[in-house]
C-alpha cells in the first residue's frame, strides 16, 4: 500500500457555514466509516493525508483549524477524525485538494499513485479534486460510503460521472484493503 495515500477531504471543519444544516447528517453517517478507514490505512503504513479548507483563516495553520473546530458545538464529527503525528496536511482555498497547494509535489515525492479521496462534500470538493487528480494521472478510488453530501442526487450524480468520465474506482469501504 506504500504507493497509496487516503486523502481527507475537509473534514476538520465547524459546520457554521451555509447548507452546513444539510450535510451535517450525512458527515455523521460517514466519520464511523472514515475512522475505519483511516485506521486501517495506518494499519497499512499508508499515507494519510488532511486536505482542508482555510475557511478564509489566511493567518491559521491546521492546529488552530483543529482546535477551533473541536471547540465548537460539532465537535463530535471532528474527534474521530482528529490528525496523528505522522498525517500530513495541506491548507487548501478553493474546491480542489490541488488547486494552489503544494499536494502535487507531495504526493510525487512520496512516490504515491494511487488516491483513496474521502470525505466532504460529494458533488463540490470531492468531485473536483477527482478530476483535478484524474489529469494529473492519479488512480482515484471514491469508497462511496466514506463521503458526506449536501444533496443526494447531485452526490449521485457526481460518483456517477468520476466513475464513468474520470476512471475512478467507486466502491465500498469495506473493499478496499480487503
Amino acid at each position: 500500500m506504500d504507493k497509496t495515500a487516503l486523502v481527507v477531504i475537509d473534514m476538520i471543519n465547524t459546520y457554521d457555514h451555509k447548507d452546513a444544516e444539510l450535510l451535517i447528517p450525512s458527515a455523521a453517517e460517514v466519520v464511523p466509516v472514515l475512522t475505519g478507514l483511516i485506521r486501517r490505512a495506518r494499519e497499512r503504513d499508508a499515507s494519510v493525508v488532511y486536505v482542508n479548507d482555510n475557511f478564509g483563516e489566511w493567518r491559521s495553520h491546521h492546529g488552530e483549524l483543529l482546535d477551533k473546530a473541536l471547540a465548537g458545538p460539532h465537535a463530535d464529527l471532528v474527534e474521530p477524525l482528529r490528525p496523528d503525528d505522522a498525517s500530513l496536511f495541506v491548507l487548501k482555498a478553493r474546491h480542489s485538494i490541488f488547486f494552489d497547494t503544494p499536494l502535487e509535489y507531495l504526493l510525487r515525492q512520496q512516490g504515491i499513485e494511487r488516491l483513496v479521496l474521502c470525505g466532504q462534500v460529494t458533488e463540490q470538493c470531492v468531485l473536483y479534486s477527482s478530476l483535478d487528480a484524474h489529469i494529473r494521472h492519479f488512480d482515484v478510488v471514491v469508497p462511496r460510503d466514506a463521503v458526506a453530501h449536501i444533496h443526494p442526487d447531485l452526490a449521485d450524480a457526481a460518483l456517477r460521472m468520476m466513475e464513468r468520465n474520470m476512471g475512478a474506482r467507486v466502491c465500498d469501504s469495506d473493499e478496499l484493503w480487503a
